[in-house]
């Protein structure tokens, strides 16, 4: 943003980050349903440095409780499959050569309820992000009228939209939880 002008379109593509983010962790919570987003990011020690699974292998869903993780070379098959029992997934691979199976375990009630929790940790983390947006997007306004670069008037109409941003960005957020909250109980 320039010092003397009030760009609208940055703060709403930050607070979209925001929600994208938030997005990317929901994505990574374990529901009971195979996803292969649980286990592609997942670093593994190879060639003498970590690396995300997703450059080792082809990672695919072929059930709905059923993760296939199919490792490039023979090599690393020992590394992917330590690193998976060591993460706090709770999932144990079946090795078959090259190919490693991660069957995706019932969830009970108490894991249910401690996912929920991260969850709304999640969501609030992001709607402070979303409010920090806001309050910077506030004080460039403020600066703005103050240096005579706007008018009270459009400083009070910029104010409002900021805010209108703000609460669409925390509703899309509230409503991303909601789901999330009830994929999680869904038995």
């Amino acid at each position: 943003m320039a010092d003397d002008e009030f760009d609208i379109a940055d703060l709403e593509r930050r607070m979209h980050g925001a929600f994208t983010a938030l997005k990317a962790e929901f994505s990574s919570l374990r529901t009971g349903r195979a996803s292969s987003s649980l286990v592609e990011h997942m670093h593994i020690e190879a060639y003498g440095a970590h690396m995300p699974l997703n450059q080792m292998a082809t990672i695919s869903v072929p059930e709905p409780r059923m993760i296939s993780v199919q490792v490039w070379d023979k090599g690393n098959v020992a590394a992917v499959d330590r690193a998976i029992r060591e993460s706090d997934l709770g999932l144990n691979p079946v090795v078959d050569g090259t190919t490693l199976r991660l069957p995706i375990p019932e969830l009970n009630e108490e894991r249910r309820n401690e996912l929920v929790k991260v969850a709304h940790k999640y969501a609030e983390q992001a709607r402070i992000a979303a409010r920090n947006v806001r309050r910077d997007g506030m004080e460039h306004l403020k600066k703005l009228e103050k240096d005579a670069h706007m008018s009270q008037d459009e400083h009070h109409a910029w104010a409002e939209e900021v805010q209108k941003l703000t609460d669409r960005t925390i509703k899309e957020i509230d409503e991303a939880l909601g789901s999330k909250e009830a994929e999680i109980k869904q038995v």
